[in-house]
Formats: C-alpha cells, structure tokens, sequence
C-alpha cells in the first residue's frame, strides 16, 4: 500500500500526513503495483562467514523510491535498470519489504 493524494494523484512514500510537494492533506491508502526498477545499488561485504547482501535504492512504478534489497540473485548481479518485483519477507520475526528480480 502507498499513499496518495486524492487532489494531485501524487503519490507519498514514507507515510505522511501531507504531501511533500503540494502541502495535500488529502491522502488515502491505495494498493502499489508492486513493480519497481533499480536505481542504483551497491554489495555490502561482511567478514566471513557472513554472506554478502546488496543495497538498493527501487524507483517503484508509482514514482517514488524505496531503499531494500534484491533477492534471488547473487548480490554482485544486481544491476541498474533491473526490472523487480516487490513482496513481503521476515526477518527476526518482523515483517519487511524486499524485491525479486524479474526476467
């Protein structure tokens, strides 16, 4: 779910009371897409064993972007420009939002 102005059609990620550009308090709940590009990326290497992870920052279909990770994928094959799709994990318990990459 995102956030969106009834007024604008701007649409607020992280949640908000009002909308950045506008000032609209008109925001409502809407369902995202769940599609998003790479904008940009980076591997975090850690002291073995540890795995390495990657780092992105997800342009979503809507227009705003989201820091995550991508998964299915050796953290090093993640791209610019890599099509994904978002869906709900865990970890430590809690939910969070993580992307897999689409062919």
């Amino acid at each position: 779910m995102l956030q969106r102005s009834r007024s604008s059609g701007g649409y607020v990620f992280y949640p908000r009371v009002a909308e950045p550009r506008t000032g609209n308090r008109d925001l409502e709940w809407v369902p995202a897409s769940g599609d998003g590009i790479v904008h940009a990326t980076t591997v975090v290497r850690r002291k073995p064993p540890e795995p390495a992870f990657n780092v992105a920052l997800v342009q979503l279909a809507e227009g705003p972007r989201m820091m995550s990770r991508v998964e299915g994928v050796a953290p090093e094959d993640v791209r610019i420009g890599m099509a994904v799709k978002a869906r709900i994990a865990s970890a430590d318990g809690k939910p969070l939002v993580v992307f897999d990459a689409q062919p």
